[in-house]
């Protein structure tokens, strides 16, 4: 079987390509830049053609929508839901299944748990946009047009998530360069992170099983959630450092947004640091007999994969 990623090179397409090809499996990487990992096959191509993106997935048996785009909701409003139409209708002309790698911007703000039945009710532009490529997949799978699995996950940490790893920008990174760590609005609320590497397991998993297609999954994601003072106070102890921090207030991303458009465009995602934030896996971990990683463990080796710059030999262990 070939399993071909469309949108490599990110943090959960990195994860999986190498669990992939731990597993001997064909696996075919997708980008506008050819990027390459030693033992697969590159394909640059522009997802928001459809030619381009039929022909990316050609003679794939497993699709990955792993995309990432630019942290800006008129990119993403004018982008998604080409993408997202793009590649169903390209799975469907080359048979192949499709899984969605989704967040959980759709729920909005959800008192108690996130599971996969918690209905949509955005309360960001964001949000708006998730749902609406959401379900766009949703009403080819009811139609039996496509088969695709919509696979969720919770804000990410571990190896290769840094570029748009909260936990790692403000904490673990700060913290490995002898700075103070920083944590957005509330460092006493809780909030679910799930890890990269359970993340690229649990979509190898439903891959190989018929029945887990045409339907909603959570990922396998540590609970309890943690709080972010429990977070710092163990990455600072893995990099032998203080668990200093410094929280980072609404008002104060407000001013910062003023001249940055990246935490300007965060700011409408301020509610799930405020809030409690309870993503839940049970599904996955009861179908598939799995337990996540702890985040004590998800530290720990985040930070050896850090301190050993993903050399060939590190990337090997994950």
């Amino acid at each position: 079987m070939r399993h071909t990623i469309l949108g490599a090179g990110g943090s959960i397409g990195n994860a999986l390509t190498y669990e992939l090809l731990r597993a001997n499996k064909k696996v075919r990487l997708v980008s506008r830049s050819n990027y390459s990992i030693s033992g697969t096959e590159s394909f640059k191509a522009d997802i928001t053609s459809y030619e381009e993106t039929l022909q990316s997935v050609k003679n794939s048996d497993i699709v990955y929508l792993c995309v990432g785009l630019p942290y800006d909701s008129k990119i993403w409003s004018e982008l998604w839901p080409k993408i997202m139409q793009h590649s169903i209708d390209a799975c469907k002309r080359a048979n192949a299944k499709l899984i969605f790698f989704d967040n959980v911007y759709m729920y909005g703000k959800v008192p108690g748990k996130m599971t996969e039945a918690t209905p949509y009710n955005p309360c960001s532009r964001k949000g708006e946009i998730r749902a609406k490529i959401a379900m766009l997949l949703e009403d080819e799978i009811r139609q039996k047009n496509t088969t695709a699995i919509i696979a969720r996950a919770a804000d990410l940490y571990g190896p290769y998530a840094t570029k748009n790893s909260v936990p790692y920008i403000l904490a673990i990174d700060r913290l490995m360069h002898g700075k103070s760590a920083q944590w957005m609005a509330d460092v006493n609320q809780l909030h679910s992170f799930s890890y990269t590497i359970d993340c690229a397991k649990g979509l190898m998993l439903l891959s190989q099983r018929d029945e887990c297609f045409n339907q909603i999954w959570h990922l396998p994601t540590y609970n309890p959630p943690i709080d972010g003072k429990t977070f710092i106070d163990l990455a600072a102890k893995e990099v032998g450092a203080a668990p200093k921090y410094f929280v980072l207030k609404r008002w104060m991303a407000t001013m910062i947004g003023l001249f940055n458009k990246t935490v300007h465009e965060s700011i409408e995602m301020l509610y799930q640091s405020e809030y409690e934030y309870y993503f839940d896996s049970t599904k996955f971990n009861d179908f598939f007999t799995y337990q996540p990683n702890s985040y004590r463990e998800g530290i720990h080796e985040t930070i050896e994969f850090l301190k050993n710059k993903a050399s060939p030999q590190q990337t090997a262990r994950y």
